[in-house]
Order: C-alpha cells, then structure tokens, then sequence
C-alpha cells in the first residue's frame, strides 16, 4: 500500500543534521549515533472491516532517541504515509523536546490508512490493533504516543483503553492528548498557538518594537493560527490579513481588512476544518483575494500557521520591505533555500521547532499531571507554559548572539549538542 515518493524527508532531516554537526564539530560516534534512529517497528494490523472482510494495515513506531527520557510523537493515519516521513518525523521531534528543554526524547507513529473512508468502529479497531502491536514498546516510561495528523482525542482513548487492558491498570500517562476529563490536560487547546505568540513577544522585546505598534499576516485559520491571533491581539497587534484554504474551490484565498479583522467574527463564519465562509466574509467587509496575497502585506510580523514549504525561493521574494519578523507556527513553512533571502531582508525568524514548540510542552505537562493523577487550573497550565517558551526563546537566542548564527541554526546547535551529551552522560557514545 506505502508508495515512497521521490522526496525523502529524512533525508533531508539528515542533511540538516550533517551541516549542524559539521558546525558544532561533533565527533564521529555522536554524528553515527544521532543521524539514525535508534529503534523501529514495523507491522502490520489486521482489522474486521464492517462488511465482514478483513483488511490488513501497514503501521508503524519509530524511537529516533531516548537518552534524554521517554519519547514523544504523534500517531497519524495517512493514505499517503511512508516509513521516511515517519523517521524523520521522529528526529524533528528530538530536536524539538530538547530545544524546550523536556525531558522527552523524539518518536513517531503511523497508519498507512484513510480514516474518511472508514467507519468509527473501523477505526477504532484499527487503533486498538496498533497498540496491541505496539505495547511492549510503548508507555507512560517508555514512548508516549500523542494525535497527530487525522488522529484525535478519542483515538488516544481508544488507544489508552487497549493499552491498560493489555497492561492491566490504569496507566493515563501512556498517551497525551486525551479529552479533558479523561486524563487530558486544560490548555492543550490554546498551547501551540499561545505558544507561537510567548516567543513572539520576547522577539519584540529584543528588537524594542511594543506588540501594540505592530500589525500581522497569518496563514492558515485552524487551532494554531486562531490561538495565535487570540494572544496576540491581546497584547495589543493587530492581523490585518487571514489566509486559508477553500475546501469548496480547492484554492486558498487571503481576506484582508486594513483596520483589522475581527476575531469572533471570522470564527463564526468558519467551518471545523478551519475554512471561511467567502460570501459571508465579503459581506462582513473583507476584501477576498488570492492565497499568496497573505505574503505581499505590508506588515511587521508574518505567522505561517498552515502547511509545509509555503516560503520558497521563489514566493520569498513577494515579502514586503516592512516585515520585521516571521513566527513560524506551522511545521517547516520555510524551504532552506528561502532562509538566505530571510536573512539578507534582516528579517528575525522564530524557527518552527522553537516556535510551535508550545503544543508538546503541553503535552508533557498532560503527561506529568496524568501519572500523577493530579490535574492544574487553566491558568497554571498557561503560566508554565510562558515560562517554559520564554526559556526556550532565550537559550536559543543568546547561542545565536554568541555563536553569530541565524536563530535556526541556534536552534538546532542547541538541541543536537543536548541530546549528544545525554548520550555521551549515559556512556552509550
């Protein structure tokens, strides 16, 4: 059923490993330790389709490493999934764990399968068969599982339930991302989005601009992009532009509104899958253009909260002069190629594995409150999460101070050269 394409994403995660590496001057065994993973499993997962026939998926876990603690990673159903993506999947989060300083090291899981087409039983079978696969090698000490792209909330409960049947007891902090109620953790919601905007704001700081003087683009109009303009109005900015895809077209449009969109009023014109009602928005007073018109704003601050590779060699040339700051919310909005230009603009970029770190922050505060069965108010919840994101934000930012590199660059030194020396403190290299 896989069919790998020709673009191999952990290949390129390796390569921006290699080119770090050879930055930070990393010795052979670290270099042989870390540009792998450490375990993988493959399997497959027979189920009992609704019309009697048994249909058999492909699944997956892989551990890239776990000297720094349990790993950590989403389970996503994909018709188009590949063993590469899950691997590289699972390196990024790695980086990501170590570059907000958890103690989690990175995994990943997947099914190759298309959850439209299948009924809630299917895919509660299917769920459960992953864990009865996957059990030994995961749990509340071991890899923690999360949602992740067509996963969600109930899938983990279906998961978990299987888990503590195979296990028996009642383990909650084997999965994240559980309804609140069932071992979920309140702000999980809000974490990514806010999460963008905490490192956003200490950006601002250091470039001595006040969040009420500046004005914003967002692409993308789901969980994370809504939460990031929650915040962000709330300290003051203003989005004047809000790009999303058109599930009826099939294209994506930019709805602008010079004196600033209103939050509320786009969310309740807007469908679960985070698309905009057009007609309904021009009648509101927005001007309805093209996607990319999102990037051309004359603007301070660009938020790509959508999708992968949206800034290209290529589109990175119709940011406007204006733009001081691009807060990477989605995962690797950002082709490499486009990062000199980014640079030679003098544009400060807030890397995506620091910026959209804030979803498995809270994803381990979920972890911490469910194995100890004691669960904190929304509101401590978001203040750890502050504290955790500004920490974040500042061991990258004074690396790429110190070391004169771009705070990607910062971001990755910083995370690669912990996980090394956990794997060196543990004697393994």
């Amino acid at each position: 059923m896989s069919q790998e394409s020709a673009f191999n994403p952990f290949a390129t995660a390796q390569a921006e490993f290699d080119r770090i590496a050879d930055l930070i001057g990393l010795d052979a065994g670290a270099r042989q330790m870390l540009r792998s993973t450490q375990r993988e499993y493959h399997f497959n997962i027979p189920v009992r389709m609704d019309d009697g026939s048994v249909q058999v998926f492909q699944g997956y876990r892989i551990q890239h490493n776990d000297a720094r603690g349990p790993c950590k990673g989403g389970v996503r159903f994909h018709p188009q999934e590949t063993v590469n993506t899950v691997r590289a999947l699972a390196m990024w989060m790695t980086w990501k764990c170590a570059v907000a300083d958890l103690p989690l090291g990175g995994g990943k899981g997947g099914v190759i399968c298309d959850p439209h087409n299948l009924s809630p039983r299917e895919q509660e079978s299917l769920c459960r068969g992953w864990v009865r696969q996957a059990s030994s090698n995961v749990g509340p000490v071991r890899d923690i599982p999360a949602p992740d792209m067509m996963t969600n909330a109930q899938h983990m409960l279906w998961m978990l339930d299987e888990y503590e049947t195979i296990a028996g007891g009642r383990y909650p902090g084997a999965f994240t991302g559980k309804p609140v109620g069932m071992g979920g953790s309140l702000g999980r919601t809000e974490a990514t989005g806010y999460g963008v905007v905490y490192t956003l704001r200490e950006a601002l700081k250091e470039l001595e601009i006040k969040p009420r003087d500046t004005t914003a683009s967002v692409q993308g109009f789901g969980n994370v992009a809504q939460y990031a303009i929650e915040l962000y109005h709330r300290l003051g900015g203003k989005v004047v532009c809000v790009s999303c895809w058109d599930q009826n077209d099939e294209v994506s449009y930019s709805y602008v509104k010079p004196e600033g969109v209103d939050l509320e009023e786009l969310r309740s014109i807007t469908d679960h899958f985070g698309g905009i009602d057009k007609s309904r928005a021009k009648d509101l007073g927005y001007k309805v253009l093209p996607g990319e018109v999102w990037l051309s704003q004359e603007v301070d601050i660009l938020i790509p909260a959508a999708i992968e590779n949206q800034i290209t060699s290529e589109s990175v040339k119709l940011i406007h002069d204006k733009v001081k700051v691009l807060a990477e919310g989605a995962n690797g909005p950002t082709a490499p190629e486009a990062d000199p230009y980014l640079e030679e603009k003098g544009i400060f970029v807030i890397p995506d594995f620091l910026a959209n770190a804030g979803g498995v922050t809270c994803s381990y505060f979920e972890q911490v409150q469910s194995n100890m069965n004691y669960f904190w108010e929304l509101g401590e919840v978001l203040s750890k999460l502050d504290v955790k994101m500004t920490a974040a934000f500042y061991a990258v930012f004074d690396l790429s101070k110190k070391r004169d590199v771009s705070m990607r660059d910062a971001a990755y030194m910083l995370a690669i050269d912990r996980v090394a020396m956990g794997c060196r403190d543990r004697g393994w290299i």
